[in-house]
């Protein structure tokens, strides 16, 4: 999961650095993560992912780091399991 947030935070995050170098801890917004390139990064998830982020994960937080992406849309993934 972690090599495929990547490869969407590549493609959608706009970053003026790699995101190769970027910590799994990181803060993304600090890296250059606009607002913008946070909701494109969202719907490349949802679509890679076949999920959808309910409202109350659409925040800062949530995109704030690739871990805590990574641990949003497990969490996400899993609650539908379990629905």
């Amino acid at each position: 999961m972690n090599e495929t947030i990547r490869g969407l935070l590549t493609r959608f995050g706009g970053l003026p650095v790699p995101v190769a170098d970027i910590a799994d801890d990181a803060d993304l917004y600090a890296a250059g993560l606009s607002s913008f390139a946070s909701v494109q990064l969202m719907l490349g998830l949802e679509e890679e992912f076949d999920m959808e982020f309910p409202d109350n994960l659409l925040n800062r937080k949530s995109f704030a780091s690739i871990g805590a992406i990574e641990k949003t849309v497990d969490m996400i993934l899993g609650s539908r399991k379990v629905a």
